[in-house]
């Protein structure tokens, strides 16, 4: 009996060993977020604050792409300690980054939404979005066209679609009314 355990347990540690094994060369999963990013999401709990994020995290990676220097070499100190080091990878694999930002901005939109339908800080936000998704689609239009690779056109058909969805939405809002001073107001002076 002792001697069946012992097979039993040699042969179920094979298995495990095996199994550990497959699992670790199995290819990584690339985040589309550093670390410092997902913190900076997290912490933005207002929807308009969290698309904010999304929005400088994608063009982070558009600066990565371009070869640009997000900010003047004083901020840039300062945008590092806050948001990390600019990321890095292939050009496919920043378009992809990206095309994960929109959508992931996207499902925070429709959260909010299919809980409160009413919230204030919904036009703002998918009109901020989508003047994001505007101004990228138009920097990475040129870059789309000299694409050969099959993973990185699908990256770009996955943003291309993304930025529509988004453009799309805000293009059934409503016009932005500003909002009427009430008497006793007074104007605001920056």
């Amino acid at each position: 009996m002792t001697r069946r355990i012992l097979i039993f347990a040699a042969a179920l540690s094979l298995l495990l060993s095996c199994c550990l094994s497959a699992a670790a060369r199995l290819p990584q999963t690339r985040d589309h977020l550093t670390e410092k990013e997902i913190d900076l999401v997290r912490d933005a709990q207002a929807l308009d604050k969290r698309i904010d994020v999304f929005i400088k995290a994608a063009d982070r990676r558009l600066f990565a792409i371009k070869g640009l220097s997000a900010t003047s070499a004083k901020d840039e100190k300062k945008d590092a300690e806050l948001w990390g080091a600019l990321p890095s990878g292939t050009r496919s694999e920043l378009v992809g980054d990206i095309a994960k930002i929109l959508d992931e901005a996207i499902t925070n939109i429709d959260d909010v939404s299919s809980r409160d339908e009413k919230n204030p800080a919904l036009p703002r936000a998918v009109r901020k979005l989508a003047a994001a998704a505007t101004r990228i689609v138009e920097q990475l239009k040129p870059l789309q066209s000299s694409a050969t690779d099959p993973a990185e056109l699908s990256n770009f058909a996955e943003l291309m679609d993304n930025a529509e969805t988004i453009i799309e939405a805000a293009g059934k809002l409503s016009p932005d009314v500003a909002p009427q001073k009430r008497k006793g107001d007074k104007a605001k002076t920056n």
